[in-house]
């Protein structure tokens, strides 16, 4: 999902045609405090990838606030910002572009341009997701689940785990069980391509 947050409506439905040209579904806002809103009702990011494109320069909340309010809440990793800018704000471009802004375009853009940036974008989201479910997920283990976790994916048959843990095979089978289980993996080498 695209998100478009500009005070200008014209450039609003631009960005919308133009990412429905590319088969990607957009959102637009004419507000940072309109987007904030929406934001806040929902309950969790889209695995699918979500991007949002932000215009530099709105009266009330400036896209450089909005983008202050998604770097304190942690999202700009799962919510890749593009800034667009008519001004050419250069030393603007390079402290947002520091502190994780995934790109800085400015108007008038090249559309192909700026829809390949946004679809690198949210394929960067969309891993950037995978990896946070990934890392929830290794939470939920106990220490005794991440330890064998981690003769696993050293390749350790069962036996083996148990003569180093010192504890009885059918042990090690009742953890494995809850590992696989607790990741969401069937088999070794899907916990493997998870961790990679």
């Amino acid at each position: 999902m695209l998100h478009i947050v500009d005070d200008e409506e014209v450039i609003r439905d631009a960005l919308t045609w133009l990412a429905r040209s590319r088969g990607i579904d957009s959102s637009a806002y004419d507000s940072g405090a309109a987007f904030i809103t929406a934001l806040d009702a929902r309950k969790d990011l889209d695995a699918q990838g979500e991007c949002l494109l932000l215009d530099v320069r709105m009266p009330d909340m400036s896209g450089a606030a909005l983008f202050d309010t998604l770097v304190t809440r942690g999202l700009t990793q799962r919510l890749p910002v593009i800034f667009l800018t008519g001004h050419g704000d250069v030393p603007m471009a390079v402290d947002t572009l520091k502190r994780g802004a995934f790109d800085f375009f400015e108007k008038p853009f090249n559309d192909n341009k700026l829809m390949d940036r946004v679809e690198e974008a949210l394929a960067a989201s969309r891993e950037a997701v995978a990896a946070a479910e990934v890392h929830t997920r290794l939470a939920t283990l106990s220490l005794r689940e991440r330890e064998v976790l981690d003769l696993i994916l050293a390749g350790k048959m069962n036996k083996v785990i148990a003569d180093e843990l010192g504890i009885s095979m059918r042990t090690v089978e009742f953890h494995r069980a809850h590992v696989f289980d607790k990741m969401n993996v069937k088999t070794a080498v899907e916990l493997a391509r998870l961790l990679k």
